[in-house]
């Protein structure tokens, strides 16, 4: 039987091309549905976000590093922007900027991000992060 206390929230990590998308759109933007997932891995990641998980913005290819925080203020629902059925987005709301961003080569240097999902699955665009994870991550921006 599942228990009616509400969990505590997830941590995620979204990644994408500041040319596609950039922290300063969703700066601009205040929230934005995240749309164009075409992976299956990262779709049941996006299945799993809950209103109030917290993710950390990746801008990737140019800037490689980690930029910001935002949070999930809606769980998926139907992509508009996918041609076949199932595939799915999450709404995102901007919370923060990093005071520093968190770059790739910090990011390889932490030992205590060894196993980091975006090490282990570079290719992914979305995916979870420990508690732990986030917040080292966290703790790097400073």
């Amino acid at each position: 039987m599942k228990s009616s206390k509400p969990s505590a929230p997830q941590h995620w990590l979204v990644k994408s091309e500041p040319e596609a998308y950039a922290w300063a759109d969703l700066v601009r933007d205040g929230r934005t549905a995240w749309t164009g997932v075409r992976n299956y891995q990262a779709r049941i990641h996006l299945n799993a976000m809950r209103p109030g998980d917290h993710v950390l913005f990746y801008e990737s290819v140019t800037t490689k590093a980690v930029v910001g925080v935002a949070t999930v203020t809606k769980a998926a629902f139907p992509d508009t922007t996918a041609e076949e059925p199932g595939w799915v987005a999450v709404e995102l709301k901007k919370l923060r900027p990093f005071a520093t961003p968190v770059t790739l080569a910090q990011i390889k240097a932490e030992p205590k991000l060894a196993t980091i999902a975006l090490l282990r699955q570079s290719r992914l665009s979305v995916m979870p992060l420990s508690h732990d994870e986030f917040a080292v991550l966290e703790k790097l921006s400073a």
